[in-house]
């Protein structure tokens, strides 16, 4: 087959994903085309059967701002017609499926359209009135929907109220960059000793990840542990949150490292993973971390409770619990037995229902669908 993906190309979870799974096409023998704002940044090294194109938007005087989606549907016609794709995978339903849409018709080719909801296209952008319309249209016109937890297609059901079946396909990592491996070299490198518990988080510092429950959670862990709080990441709420680990009094203990490309050490240095995030559509970085061996501890937000099996794989707590939160954590961390039984159990659990082998699966099938129709 020859498949057309357009996605975010920055780092973030739909970026991961769609990237990834683009590799994992072109392993099977697919033509893969991305066609982005610039090159996808998972992608270290090319392959014969995957290509970029690269979406240039111009400056025109009589335009306040560029228009980059309709010169982004413009450049997917292009593609279409010189290269005869068969699907369209698009991530995010505004504004890319409706690019897909447009794309279509200005190729006037019949060429199946994907569309994958990620989150903020609904969680965010569905309870703005002005685009609501939007992204109904780009769920009902696109052929085939799927979104990335059982969570977020009733929450599309609920806000959107789209006439189109959603199927959920979960999300999935590249299994070979998440080994678990423990990485007591990294630490002493940081300067943290054995005895030590590491407990980490990592996002892009938004209010709806409430970092301050996750320093809330540690300082209680602290208390009782000797501990330290890795935080991953960068964003609007870094600077009130090294504030707040002030005033708690463990500014000391946590380790604000900023953006990293290569998470996986930092994973590997970790006891334990906390997520405590208000809105969460799925959450890559528990697939992420539990794959390391990491157990995770997160709340009942959104598609976190379809990752982590409470009291199985890891603990479920109410938002803004840090008090049970810290429980879990000092209990995980406090009884080898427990917790070795939960990393058993967590990679069976992960390797059944989120292998990447199973993922590319079902997407295979579903482009397959539309070129057989």
């Amino acid at each position: 087959m020859k498949i057309g993906i357009t996605c975010y190309p920055t780092m973030g979870g739909s970026g991961i994903i769609a990237t990834e799974l683009g590799i994992k096409m072109a392993e099977r023998g697919h033509d893969v085309h991305f066609i982005t704002s610039n090159t996808p940044f998972r992608i270290q090294f090319q392959m014969p059967n995957i290509t970029i194109h690269q979406v240039d938007v111009n400056q025109y005087s009589v335009f306040q701002y560029p228009p980059y989606d309709i010169t982004l549907a413009t450049k997917i016609a292009e593609v279409i017609n010189v290269y005869d794709l068969d699907v369209l995978h698009m991530h995010y339903a505004v504004p890319h499926a409706i690019c897909g849409i447009l794309a279509r018709q200005i190729a006037r080719k019949d060429v199946g359209i994907v569309t994958t909801l990620h989150g903020t296209d609904i969680t965010v952008l569905g309870y703005d009135s002005t685009l609501k319309g939007a992204i109904k249209f780009g769920i009902e016109e696109s052929d085939i929907v799927t979104s990335v937890s059982n969570a977020l297609t009733q929450e599309t059901y609920d806000i959107i109220a789209p006439d189109k079946e959603i199927n959920t396909v979960y999300n999935f990592i590249n299994e070979k960059d998440f080994e678990p491996i423990d990485n007591k070299a990294l630490r002493a490198c940081y300067g943290i000793p054995d005895d030590y518990k590491v407990l980490i988080h990592v996002s892009n510092f938004r209010k709806v990840k409430r970092i301050q429950d996750v320093i809330k959670t540690f300082s209680l862990v602290r208390a009782k542990l000797k501990s330290k709080l890795i935080l991953l990441g960068d964003g609007p709420e870094l600077s009130k949150m090294r504030s707040y680990a002030k005033k708690l009094g463990v500014l000391d203990d946590v380790m604000f490292l900023g953006k990293q490309d290569k998470v996986a050490s930092y994973y590997q240095m970790a006891d334990l993973f906390l997520l405590m995030s208000e809105k969460e559509s799925f959450g890559l970085v528990l697939l992420e971390a539990m794959h390391t061996g990491v157990v995770c501890i997160g709340t009942t937000a959104g598609g976190i409770q379809e990752v982590i099996k409470h009291n199985e794989t890891g603990f479920i707590v109410d938002v803004g619990d840090t008090v049970q939160a810290s429980e879990y954590a000092i209990e995980l961390l406090t009884n080898d037995n427990l917790y070795s039984k939960f990393q058993d159990a967590m990679q069976i659990d992960i390797n059944k229902r989120f292998h990447s082998t199973i993922i590319t699966d079902q997407y295979e099938a579903i482009y397959q669908s539309l070129v057989k129709n």
